[in-house]
Order: structure tokens, then C-alpha cells, then sequence
């Protein structure tokens, strides 16, 4: 009778060392590469840090509240003092009010305009020698709404139905020196005027005489 053989087994069994997993290598550090990474990060913060001290570079300049017509003298209810950025524009600083309270503007300057050099004159064409200003009390319909001080009328002669005569423009380009208090339809009140001396004694005669209007001219600021 044979006995049956059995099975010759793995000669290295399932716990030898073929069935153990072979070492991992240990991971290769690259100094380099993070030296690199955290002069990244520091660059990116040195970079913000400077935007944010560079942002908070101010100076004080100076800011027209009210509109101010070419030939008018600034006032101290016609500026204010205001912190912009430091752009390199120039602009002129708030130490500097004494100057601009002692000229004139050279052009029509809105309200929220930042004063620069170019906008002021040291005399005045509009207040000069041969100039005068009028008073003007105007009733409804003899002025637009909306006139305000440093706008540009025509003064006209509206000969009443009992005067001999015809309508014509006394003043072409009058400016309009102040504005007083307006009526609730803001179609009358008081303004003064700068008008040519020559022209100024007819002008308040026919004001006296109720015969006068003015026309604004927005084109003409």
C-alpha cells in the first residue's frame, strides 16, 4: 500500500519574510523649496503691510463747500478742511487758507471741488475799477428758478404796458455777486449783481420802476 504524499508547503509560509511588506524609503526633505515658501509668506505680509501704511498717508487740503463764480472772493462759509491721499496732485494744503481767503477764483468752482492752484487770482476782473454792483428785488416770472450766487443772468429791461419802449439786454453776462432769501416758488427774490459802471444807474432805475428780469445763462459759468 503507498502512502500518499502530501503537499510539499511553502518553504517560506505565510509569515515569512517574502510575505512582509518591503521598507518605504524615507521621504527626501527639500530645504530649499520651504526656505522659498516662507520668504513667500513673508513678502506677502511685508506687501500688505506697506499698502495699508501707504493708504493712511493724508494730507489736509482744501474743499470749496459753496459755489464760488469766476471773480468772487473765497470766505471762510466757502471752504472747509478735508483729508485726502497723498497722490501728488497739487493740491492746495489747508495751512495755505490765509491766502485763498485773500483771492479770488479764476473760474466758477462747484461745491465738493478740490482747491488747486490754477482756480485763484491774487485781483478780480469782475470787482475791479469800472465794475459796480446792483441790487435786484424781483417778482415772480422775473427770474428762473435755481439762481444762485456765481451764476451768469442777462439783465433785461421789461418796459411796463404804460412806458414807451421796447424789451433789450442791459447787462449781457451780469454776475451774480450774492443771492438773498427766495420765496417758496424759488422764482423771486433778491440777488446782486456786478455789472458794468456805465450800465448801472439805468439798470437801478428800471429795478425801482419794477421793469426789470434777468435770464440765467448756464452755459456761461
Amino acid at each position: 500500500m503507498r502512502t500518499s504524499e502530501k503537499p510539499a508547503a511553502n518553504a517560506a509560509g505565510l509569515s515569512g519574510p517574502a510575505s512582509r511588506k518591503l521598507p518605504v524609503p524615507p521621504r527626501e526633505r527639500k530645504p530649499a523649496l520651504a526656505a522659498l515658501a516662507v520668504l513667500l509668506i513673508l513678502g506677502g505680509a511685508l506687501a500688505t503691510t506697506m499698502l495699508v501704511l501707504n493708504s493712511g498717508d493724508r494730507v489736509s487740503a482744501i474743499r470749496v463747500t459753496q459755489q464760488v463764480g469766476a471773480g468772487q472772493k473765497f470766505t471762510k462759509e466757502t471752504i472747509e478742511e478735508v483729508k485726502i491721499a497723498d497722490t501728488g496732485i497739487d493740491f492746495v494744503a489747508w495751512s495755505q487758507r490765509q491766502q485763498v481767503l485773500d483771492s479770488f477764483a479764476s473760474v466758477t468752482i462747484l461745491p465738493g471741488t478740490l482747491l488747486t492752484n490754477e482756480m485763484g487770482v491774487r485781483t478780480s476782473s469782475e470787482l475791479g475799477e469800472g465794475k459796480a454792483t446792483v441790487g435786484l428785488s424781483l417778482k415772480p416770472g422775473q427770474m428762473p428758478a435755481g439762481v444762485d450766487k456765481g451764476d451768469r443772468v442777462q439783465v433785461i429791461l421789461v418796459p411796463s404796458r404804460q412806458s414807451q419802449g421796447e424789451s433789450r439786454v442791459l447787462a449781457a453776462s451780469a454776475l451774480v455777486f450774492s443771492a438773498g432769501e427766495r420765496s417758496r416758488s424759488a422764482a423771486s427774490g433778491q440777488i446782486t449783481v456786478v455789472v458794468d459802471a456805465p450800465a448801472a444807474p439805468e439798470i437801478v432805475a428800471a429795478a425801482s420802476a419794477g421793469e426789470i428780469a434777468v435770464a440765467e445763462l448756464p452755459g456761461a459759468r
